[in-house]
């Protein structure tokens, strides 16, 4: 392998991630347009909701694509479809299950976050509507893993795209047309994520096949449940610390006022732009990890650490330097206001200097993902949960919004500090597994 194939998953793997942040950047982007900052405001803080939500059960993506990628290396079409059956349930399952608790989840949401009145109603008007996508988000999340675990990468880019146009061109249509503010946001963002299930299972139909030997109680043994959930559990405890971190940071920004609000919401997009962008690099890694798993082939899976780290540190100076350059239109894609402008301006230091702190943590979460080895991306993430916390603390009473943005960056750095230090641990468990059948079959990954 080499430069030219790992790009040539990267890149459209990161047009196809960064596709997932797009929904809440238009919607941003479209109410910023609006006399007042409240709407945006409101949007933030629904996008911030549902964030929660789906992040909290994110791995349904991460993890079907892993255990897809593996199941392709060793050629073993029976596990393929079973990648698909055992999380496509789960699904299914917790997306019902948001709208029957979905008024406790808004109140408590709302309650933890804090904002004023005036954003909390367009907030609860934005979640209202789209608290109904939720099975259909999260079943989505099952498709595209499982499409990129079987590198269908050109596939799963189009589904997003698909999602995305339509989104876009609802929002414009439904704001700007029909006046209907935050609540056509909301629609435009469900019609598109349902349109986008639709679609996903008509390209899995075309896709899927079934061995003649196959059972659907196959997939539900005991161990093959058990394998599963335990790496589940660890990149659920992973996100609950991400979420948390997300969650303290929108909450402690909106004490210092809508103005102030509407800015990190604006910076928070931006920086999901470039998270998402590391996190394409990320899904390649993970890719080739599980096929070097899958098929015990060593120099594919060294070969992945070095491009991972290479492209990382490349993509991390061409982002800080595009948004250096390009802040002001940059901006303006989200919001004319001019207070809040301003107010993007004098914090958009940390958006330049957050690449160089986050790739690391952000890429090689792919790397151990594709090994299905999570314990490590736990840990790293509560030790850095840790530091943000410490640095808040520390900071944010005598500099503000600054403090908070230090603290944000000190999360940021941690996370690929504290993981960083588990690659030689996770280099010698792969290279003992690859060298020896017995402990292969028998281990985690």
């Amino acid at each position: 392998m080499n430069n030219r194939v790992y790009l040539s998953l990267a890149i459209p793997l990161t047009i196809s991630t960064m596709s997932t942040p797009l929904l809440g950047a238009v919607d941003t982007a479209v109410v910023g347009k609006l006399s007042d900052p409240a709407y945006i405001g409101g949007v933030a803080v629904g996008t911030i909701i549902f964030n929660t939500m789906y992040w909290l059960f994110g791995f349904l993506r991460v993890s079907t694509s892993a255990f897809a990628a593996q199941a392709e290396g060793a050629r073993d079409e029976k596990q393929t479809l079973m990648s698909l059956i055992r999380p496509f349930f789960i699904a299914a399952i917790i997306g019902l299950l948001f709208i029957v608790i979905q008024k406790p989840i808004l109140n408590v949401s709302l309650g933890a976050i804090g904002p004023e009145s005036d954003v909390s109603a367009f907030a609860a008007d934005y979640f209202g509507i789209r608290i109904w996508g939720a099975p259909f988000a999260l079943l989505n999340y099952v498709i595209l893993g499982w499409l990129m675990g079987k590198s269908r990468i050109k596939t799963s880019l189009f589904i997003q795209v698909f999602m995305n146009v339509m989104n876009i061109i609802l929002c414009l249509v439904f704001v700007n047309g029909f006046s209907w503010s935050v609540s056509g946001v909301a629609a435009a963002t469900l019609i598109s994520e349902i349109s986008a299930f639709l679609l996903g299972l008509w390209v899995i139909r075309k896709a899927v096949n079934v061995p003649d030997s196959f059972s659907i109680r196959e997939g539900f043994d005991r161990a093959s449940l058990k394998k599963m959930m335990v790496v589940n559990r660890d990149l659920f405890i992973r996100t609950i610390c991400l979420i948390t971190v997300f969650n303290l940071f929108t909450a402690k920004g909106a004490t210092f006022g809508t103005e102030t609000l509407a800015a990190n919401a604006v910076l928070i997009q931006i920086h999901y732009l470039m998270a998402y962008c590391f996190d394409g690099f990320a899904n390649a890694s993970s890719l080739l990890v599980g096929k070097a798993i899958g098929s015990r082939d060593i120099n594919l899976y060294k070969k992945t650490l070095s491009l991972s780290a290479r492209w990382g540190l490349y993509a991390s100076f061409i982002l800080a330097a595009s948004y250096y350059l390009f802040s002001d239109e940059v901006i303006l894609l989200f919001t004319d206001i001019p207070g809040v402008i301003e107010l993007a301006h004098e914090y958009g230091l940390w958006i330049v200097l957050f690449p160089f702190s986050a790739f690391i943590g952000l890429i090689f979460y792919g790397v151990f993902t594709g090994a299905t080895e999570a314990v490590p991306v736990r840990n790293s993430m509560l030790l850095a949960l840790m530091a943000f916390l410490i640095v808040q603390f520390a900071t944010v009473s005598n500099h503000g919004n600054h403090g908070l943005w230090l603290a944000f960056l000190a999360f940021s750095l941690g996370r690929s500090l504290f993981l960083a230090l588990y690659i030689p641990r996770l280099n010698r468990k792969v290279t003992v597994l690859m060298n020896d059948d017995s402990l292969m079959k028998s281990s985690s990954f």
